[in-house]
């Protein structure tokens, strides 16, 4: 059996797996965040930077060519004067994105509870 045939579905426990490669491209503290972020809709590159506050230039940059390899993020580059790109979701991008907003909203919802069990002794 081929490595193709062996992945059709995924097995992330698997150190071979595609899928751990975008499983980290996803759940990285600024993919996350990316997904998040461009839920609302197209972003220009400078409103995203704005909107995932404390991301540098270069890890943004980093993570959106991550995601869009992935097919989770459109780049359009505008051909207009001064020239700008803009970021969106792909449909697979939207679902991912679904999923990201599930545990994100857990965690929002329990703070409280989060940090009171680390500050636990």
């Amino acid at each position: 059996m081929g490595i193709a045939a062996k992945f059709q579905r995924g097995d992330v426990l698997v150190a071979a797996c595609p899928s751990r490669e975008v499983l980290q491209h996803i759940t990285s503290r600024w993919g996350v965040l990316v997904l998040i972020a461009l839920e609302s809709g197209t972003l220009r590159f400078g409103e995203l930077r704005r909107k995932v506050n404390g991301v540098s230039e270069r890890m943004l940059v980093q993570t959106l060519q991550c995601l869009e390899g992935d097919g989770l993020v459109n780049r359009i580059a505008l051909e207009v004067v001064p020239p700008h790109v803009e970021y969106s979701l792909t449909p697979l991008g939207r679902e991912a994105a679904e999923k990201v907003r599930l545990l994100t909203d857990w965690i929002e919802g329990n703070i409280p509870r989060l940090l009171k069990a680390k500050a636990a002794p």
